[in-house]
């Protein structure tokens, strides 16, 4: 079952990290969009690699390529499925796969990139705006946070 508590826990330990609010925000848009790709079981090694490469929080970019979870995945492919076909002026058909292995889904591949790039990175510009927002409201609620964040957002950068 869920933990309550440790997810409040984890959530609030992103919250705090010392960075700054556009580095944590941005590292959790790119996991989210990583997350979007149907290429299921490299997300954390894509993720890892992206935060490397890009100089990412590492923590917020693999917790943001874990938010396709079990649950939501077949949702997504199948609307990225449909949006990919209009986006490429395919008549309209319905998605059928036998599982989530790349052998059953790369018939498929060109229409699912397309429309996974495209829901990945509306999510990644919305995961961004509210991760930056989450951030900078909890950081206000902390004096020693708030103090820092300012500090951050007044240089622009993090602060050693």
């Amino acid at each position: 079952m869920l933990d309550k508590e440790k997810w409040k826990k984890n959530f609030r330990a992103i919250l705090s990290l010392d960075s700054h609010p556009g580095h944590i925000a941005a590292g959790l848009a790119v996991g989210v969009f990583i997350s979007f790709t149907p290429f299921f079981t490299f997300h954390t090694v894509l993720a890892i690699a992206a935060a490397f490469i890009f100089r990412l929080n590492k923590l917020t970019c693999i917790t943001g390529a874990w938010v396709n979870t079990p649950f939501t995945v077949v949702p997504i492919l199948a609307a990225s499925y449909k949006l990919g076909r209009v986006v490429r002026g395919l008549p309209p058909q319905e998605f059928h796969f036998k599982g989530l292995h790349w052998a059953y889904l790369k018939s498929h591949a060109a229409t699912l990139i397309v429309g996974t790039s495209l829901l990945g990175f509306a999510a990644a510009l919305v995961s961004y705006a509210l991760c930056y927002w989450l951030v900078v409201r909890f950081r206000k609620k902390d004096e020693t946070l708030a103090t820092l964040a300012d500090e951050m957002e007044e240089v622009g950068e993090e602060l050693e």
